[in-house]
């Protein structure tokens, strides 16, 4: 399964630009980013994959724990899922329609983080998910 994240703004060469890369670079997934214009004019292209999943990341999304986000992405996977896309919104985040297209919402706590922040935490979570999915020792099991 591809790993899509599509954020608004540019991280250029930052620290958290190397972090994000970081993280990954060490996904064994095929993953890919595309930086939007930070304009509510500019949407994602369509998707060209099927079937495909959209998560949104989302101040009213549920709290998930890793492995809960990674069970959700292994059900996906083993379903037949070709393509999950990762929205992260701009600074007024998503209305209620677009809300109402996603597949799941998710958060990073009630806290509100930085965007470039949230892009390093959404590549930590997606190497953690598929680390253990791929049967790698979880710290916080067991």
């Amino acid at each position: 399964m591809q790993l899509h994240i599509i954020a608004r703004g540019k991280i250029g060469r930052s620290e958290e630009g190397a972090l994000v890369d970081r993280y990954l670079d060490r996904i064994s997934w095929s993953t890919r980013i595309t930086e939007l214009a930070d304009r509510p004019d500019v949407q994602p292209k369509p998707c060209d994959q099927s079937p495909s999943k959209l998560v949104m990341l989302d101040e009213k999304g549920k709290n998930l724990s890793s492995m809960d986000f990674a069970k959700i992405l292994g059900d996906w996977r083993d379903d037949g899922v070709r393509e999950t896309r990762f929205l992260i919104g701009g600074a007024n985040g998503f209305d209620s329609q677009q809300r109402a297209e996603a597949d799941l919402l998710t958060a990073f706590g009630a806290a509100t983080w930085p965007h470039l922040m949230a892009r390093a935490m959404l590549a930590e979570q997606l190497w953690r998910a598929t680390s253990i999915l791929a049967g790698h020792p979880y710290h916080r099991e067991g």
